[in-house]
């Protein structure tokens, strides 16, 4: 058995640990309130920018613009988002797993836009490439934030330097639930030409049918743009990636902040857990000493009489 100074000395350790965390708790609450708001605020605006803008193009027929290039053989680019900092629980392993674990992506097909060195250090040590690292921009991220990240990945697509952008980053549910997720940005996937002339006819003939009918069809009707196509998308696809990445940014900061509050929570429960363990240790221990230091002192005084 460990002595009473060994025991005392652990419980003091871990009481002073147990205190950091407890501090590290009240913390992340109080950013999570903060985070958790914008995040709400943003995410009906975040899913309706996706799907819309997906809808729109995958309706779009065969448009040659120059962000809807289809390339194959071109690497693939993933905005990956985490935090500067640990002590949170298995929300940064998350995101490293989500892009080493996926048979798609390997070093060879692949560069990392790291927003958040977390990730960025777990996908060196795995052997990518990181091609940009923004990891100041995870602390307070600005809409403008995004706009910059979002003009240079642009660009490298349409420069021909990658083909395809994923964005990889963890969905807020609530204060203890945190989903990693990875969407792909660009290029989208259109319908084929047949499907496109099927969907023509039926838009066609939902025209003469009820108001019940034109619902029933309005979701295969091909895309038409106003004044021209190129025009259109020349500013919707900067606009749709710009608010996707600041969407994104925003529910990783409220699901870093819930990640760690819970990890903390379940560190300093655990700390106490073990305060009481070592106490009840070091009370057996000084009993332990006291019988003994009785019994000394009855032999030594028999032993005299």
């Amino acid at each position: 058995m460990a002595s009473m100074r060994d025991i005392q000395r652990r419980k003091v350790s871990v009481q002073s640990t147990g205190q950091i965390t407890k501090a590290m708790k009240l913390i992340s609450t109080v950013k999570l309130q903060k985070a958790k708001e914008r995040a709400e605020h943003s995410k009906a605006y975040f899913n309706g920018m996706y799907d819309t803008v997906s809808d729109i193009l995958s309706k779009s027929g065969n448009i040659n613009h120059r962000f809807l290039k289809q390339t194959d053989g071109k690497k693939k680019a993933v905005i990956v988002i985490s935090s500067n900092r640990g002590l949170a629980g298995g929300y940064n392993s998350n995101m490293v797993k989500l892009i080493t674990t996926n048979p798609e992506f390997n070093t060879d097909n692949t560069v990392i836009y790291s927003v958040g060195r977390k990730a960025k250090e777990g996908l060196l040590r795995k052997g990518f490439e990181v091609k940009s690292d923004y990891s100041e921009v995870i602390e307070e991220p600005m809409y403008s934030d995004a706009m910059s990240i979002s003009s240079e990945i642009l660009k490298a697509f349409e420069d021909g330097e990658i083909g395809e952008i994923y964005l990889a980053y963890t969905i807020f549910k609530n204060s203890v639930s945190q989903v990693p997720d990875m969407k792909k940005i660009l290029p989208v996937s259109k319908l084929p030409e047949a499907k496109l002339h099927e969907a023509a006819k039926l838009h066609e003939a939902a025209i003469e049918k009820s108001d019940e009918g034109n619902k029933m069809e309005d979701d295969k009707t091909p895309m038409n743009y106003e004044p021209g196509e190129d025009e259109v998308l020349d500013v919707i696809i900067p606009k749709y990636v710009t608010s996707l990445i600041y969407g994104a940014l925003v529910e990783a900061v409220a699901s870093e902040n819930g990640a760690r509050m819970s990890a903390m929570d379940s560190a300093t429960s655990n700390a106490e857990e073990m305060i009481a363990d070592l106490s009840l240790m070091y009370n057996r221990a000084r009993q332990g000493s006291i019988t003994q230091e009785l019994t000394e002192i009855i032999a030594g005084a028999e032993a005299i009489s």
